[in-house]
């Protein structure tokens, strides 16, 4: 069997410069693999009425080889882009005496050195708030990373707060304008009137173990440890919330509001375009309905749009021709980008729903204007050895809240009749 006939070959993830670039030239050259196939596919479509069942499958053979190909080249990236923590030596006195004090609290349980300096900062945080606060670089060094892990964060507004409840106030109806002449009276203005959207945060949480022989080990940056074992955990947990959570005990997410035929949109519904098709894209001229999503936003929010579908979805656009042959989904341009689709990029998130009948399996728009992720300040760490002995129990935790702020920048693309 040749190359062409099988999946093409899958290298073991490794680190440095030279492995992300040799998994983007595998990755390049399994799409035009790809590319070939599909080409052959459509032309039997053309010429037989129907592709060969053995040329259909090697087309979804290859796209699936092109998925995991990108996604080992989106691990290798994120990689690359996690900084180490500040070593001692980089802090403040301030920073350094915290952070050898939390590093005993982790180890051994030694809270009195910890204890003492929450209280003299007035941030004690044990009792009813579960734990202690971790160093002010670990915290940041989450943010950062769930920043470039989680999909809707990474493109949408970020704002940190110290209360439980954001506020954010906006404009029902602005004041009334008008022209006058140079000398002419200027009758008075009727006020804005304002309402205010509430995004409230709530808990996120995990609990990563260690061995005792892990926290005796000097060696180990137990920093680093933490920010590793979290930030898997609250990125999974963040994209769910962020794309369909239902706003209790969790953020709020886009596909959550009350979704509205474009032409009859109203604020705080979510405008969509219906393909015509339950559960698929129409038969002839399919790319039609995604011009249609386009320009369905406004000019403002067209400029910093992007994509947001999941891998299924993505690979049946791959297969899709302008009327010039040219495909509509482009690779990314360099190691660590992402893909294009029609000149706007293409976010991957795996929590949106899959193609099926009124399903919004696509969305489209500018999510750092159209989507607000509210952070508190404050990790906190409970440290417990006791309920699941040998091991020690760490109960991480920090609260998140989420919504959408303007529903004029997100559009929905939707899988159905009407």
């Amino acid at each position: 069997m040749t190359t062409h006939e099988a999946a093409p070959e899958i290298k073991s993830e490794g680190g440095g410069f030279a492995a992300l670039s040799d998994t983007f030239d595998e990755f390049m050259t399994t799409f035009a693999e790809f590319r070939e196939a599909n080409d052959r596919r459509l032309r039997e479509i053309e010429t037989r009425k129907g592709a060969d069942t053995v040329t259909s499958d090697k087309v979804d053979r290859i796209s699936e080889a092109l998925d995991r190909q990108k996604q080992l080249l989106d691990n290798l990236a994120l990689k690359r882009v996690r900084p180490a923590l500040g070593r001692d030596d980089a802090l403040s006195v301030a920073g350094a005496e915290r952070k050898q004090a939390f590093d005993a609290y982790l180890r051994s349980g030694d809270e009195h050195a910890l204890r003492s300096i929450e209280t003299k900062d007035m941030s004690y945080g044990s009792g009813p708030d579960g734990g202690y606060l971790v160093p002010d670089e670990v915290e940041a060094e989450i943010g950062r990373r769930l920043a470039v892990i989680s999909p809707i964060r990474s493109i949408a507004s970020v704002r940190q707060v110290s209360s439980a409840v954001l506020k954010k106030p906006f404009m029902t109806s602005g004041p009334v304008v008008g022209w006058v002449g140079e000398t002419a009276a200027r009758p008075k203005t009727t006020s804005p009137v304002l309402d205010a959207l509430q995004f409230p945060t709530a808990e996120i949480y995990a609990m990563p173990a260690a061995t005792p022989s892990l926290l005796d080990d000097s060696v180990v940056d137990l920093d680093q440890w933490i920010v590793g074992e979290v930030e898997s955990a609250f990125a999974e947990q963040e994209g769910t919330a962020f794309v369909s959570g239902d706003g209790s005990d969790k953020p709020r997410g886009f596909l959550d509001y009350d979704q509205e035929p474009e032409a009859s949109w109203a604020w705080e519904k979510i405008g969509y375009i219906a393909t015509g098709v339950d559960g698929a894209f129409a038969a002839s001229h399919p790319s039609d309905k995604l011009i249609d999503t386009i320009y369905a936003l406004k000019a403002g929010y067209r400029q910093n749009a992007n994509w947001v579908m999941n891998r299924k979805t993505q690979a049946a656009i791959r297969k899709m021709k302008d009327a010039d042959g040219n495909y509509l989904w482009q690779p990314p341009a360099v190691p660590g980008g992402r893909a294009v689709l029609m000149g706007f990029p293409v976010v991957e998130a795996e929590d949106m729903p899959d193609i099926a009948p009124d399903a919004t399996a696509i969305a489209f728009g500018d999510f750092q204007r159209g989507y607000l992720v509210v952070d508190r300040a404050g990790v906190r760490v409970l440290r417990d050895p006791y309920s699941a002995k040998p091991y020690v129990l760490f109960y991480i935790t920090k609260r998140v809240g989420g919504g959408v702020q303007d529903f004029n920048a997100i559009k929905l693309v939707k899988f159905g009749v009407a």
